[in-house]
């Protein structure tokens, strides 16, 4: 079904001006850099450093169980090996498939930062599905490795949330609270 679901993606909305767009947006979840950027920009005012600290505690705990701990255990092939058709416009990831790190990371960054500001929910969780589309886009994963990866990432972000809640506690200056 997977592979169903991939071809039928291929052959109605691959396309050569989607492709660049696609192309930077999986690069732009290459490592969490995006987040990872956002964060930054986020930790430097008062009222987001709370959101910011969350979503890099989710980013950690996503590489912790996703990358380190599901992928190696569940060891699933990429689905680009089964199609000697299939072009990568980026090096070939060397990782397992199952679950997605991109997905897991962008959705538990995104789900974390989306209680910010009433647009921010919009903007960071639309930014997660395109960062995991472009996965699918490309091959490099089936639609059950996405969709494990998002939600995932989106259930770290809740203890992500309780343990940044606990550091507002002990460190209440560092967080603009006193």
């Amino acid at each position: 079904m997977g592979l169903l679901i991939l071809d039928w993606i291929r052959e109605n909305i691959f396309c050569a001006w989607l492709t660049p767009l696609m192309r930077l947006f999986s690069l732009m979840g290459d490592g969490g850099l995006i987040w990872l950027l956002i964060c930054g920009l986020l930790l430097i005012r008062k009222d987001s450093r709370r959101y910011a600290v969350a979503a890099i505690i989710a980013l950690l705990l996503s590489v912790l169980v996703c990358n380190l701990t599901l992928k190696p255990l569940a060891a699933r092939p990429r689905p680009f090996l089964w199609r000697e058709d299939v072009f990568l416009p980026f090096a070939a990831p060397t990782d397992y498939s199952f679950p997605s790190g991109h997905a897991s990371a962008s959705f538990a960054a995104a789900t974390a930062l989306s209680g910010w500001r009433r647009w921010s929910k919009i903007l960071f969780l639309s930014l997660a599905v395109l960062i995991a589309f472009s996965r699918l886009y490309f091959y490099v994963h089936y639609p059950g490795d996405v969709l494990a990866g998002g939600l995932l990432g989106a259930a770290l972000s809740w203890p992500a949330m309780r343990i940044t809640r606990h550091l507002e506690q002990k460190w209440p200056c560092f967080f603009g609270l006193s």
